[in-house]
C-alpha cells in the first residue's frame, strides 16, 4: 500500500469537472444500487454491500459519505457512527456492536468509523491493553474472512490529509461559528501524536489488507477530488464483483432504470 506520508499526490483537475465526474458516478451508483436490491433488471437480490471509513479528524469523511448516499434512496442505504464504545458494550466482545448494523442480503450499510479504532484510537490512547491489540489484527481478519465467504462486499477507505491541510481546516472550523461544534480538544491533542497515529494506521493496513476485503487511500487534501474517487471506486469494486457473479450489468443501463 506505501506509506501514508506520500499519499497526497497533486491534483490537477478543476472543480467543474470534478463535479461532473461525481455526478456521473452518483447516476452510476444508483443504477447499481437498484439493481441489487433487485428493483431492476432480473429483480434478483444480489450481495451486501458494506463500505467502511477511517481517517485523520477533519480528513472529509463526512463529506464523501454524503456525497456516497445522496443519490440513494433512504431506505436500501444505511449509515452507521461509532464513537467510544458505551459501558455495556466494553462488557462484550470489541467486534460484538458492529453485527447488528451490517447489511443483509440487497443492502448496503455505510460506516463512519469501525472495528479498526481498537488498533487506531485504543491503541494510541491506551484503551486497549497491548495484548488486546495485538491480538486484534488477526481477529479482524478473520471477522472480514467470514463477512465475505458468506457474499459480502467490502470496501474499506482511509481518508487521508496532510498535517498542513488538518492544521488549515482545524483553524477554519474553530473560526466559524457553525462549525466550531466539530472541533474538539481531543481533536487538537490528537494532532500532538499525529506520528503515532501514522505508525498505527500504515501498521493496520499492512495487515489487513487482504484480497477480498482491499484499503483504498484517499488522497483528501482537494476534497472535489476525494469525493468523486471515492463514488468511482465503489462503482468500480461493485462492477468488479458483480460480474464475477454473473450480474448483467447492462440492466443497469436501460433508459427510465432509476428508480425515479
Amino acid at each position: 500500500m506505501g506509506h501514508l506520508g506520500s499519499a497526497n499526490p497533486p491534483i490537477e483537475i478543476s472543480k467543474k469537472k470534478a463535479e461532473a465526474r461525481l455526478a456521473a458516478a452518483q447516476e452510476r451508483l444508483l443504477r447499481l444500487r437498484l439493481l441489487v436490491g433487485g428493483q431492476i433488471g432480473p429483480k434478483k437480490i444480489g450481495p451486501p454491500l458494506c463500505v467502511l471509513f477511517e481517517g485523520w479528524d477533519a480528513s472529509g469523511k463526512g463529506g464523501a459519505i454524503k456525497r456516497l448516499v445522496s443519490p440513494l434512496d433512504p431506505r436500501h442505504v444505511r449509515v452507521a457512527q461509532f464513537a467510544a464504545p458505551t459501558y455495556d458494550e466494553k462488557r462484550h466482545h470489541f467486534l460484538q456492536r458492529f453485527w447488528t448494523v451490517l447489511p443483509g442480503k440487497g443492502g448496503m450499510a455505510v460506516l463512519d468509523r469501525s472495528w479498526y479504532g481498537r488498533v487506531l484510537v485504543e491503541r494510541v490512547e491506551g484503551f486497549a491493553t497491548g495484548e488486546q491489540w495485538k491480538r486484534a489484527y488477526d481477529e479482524i481478519v478473520e471477522f472480514e474472512r467470514t463477512l465475505t465467504a458468506e457474499g459480502m462486499i467490502l470496501i474499506k477507505f482511509w481518508m487521508h490529509v496532510s498535517n498542513e491541510e488538518q492544521l488549515r481546516r482545524f483553524e477554519s472550523r474553530r473560526d466559524d461559528p457553525l462549525r466550531s461544534w466539530k472541533l474538539t480538544g481531543e481533536d487538537w491533542r490528537n494532532r500532538e501524536k499525529r506520528a503515532e497515529y501514522m505508525s498505527a494506521a500504515e501498521e493496520m493496513i499492512d495487515r489487513t489488507d487482504r484480497p477480498r476485503a482491499r484499503w483504498r487511500v484517499i488522497p483528501g487534501d482537494d476534497k472535489p477530488y476525494a469525493r468523486f474517487a471515492v463514488v468511482e471506486h465503489v462503482c468500480h469494486v461493485l462492477e468488479t464483483k458483480l460480474a464475477k457473479r454473473g450480474f448483467d450489468l447492462g440492466a443497469a443501463d436501460e433508459p427510465g432504470n432509476t428508480g425515479t
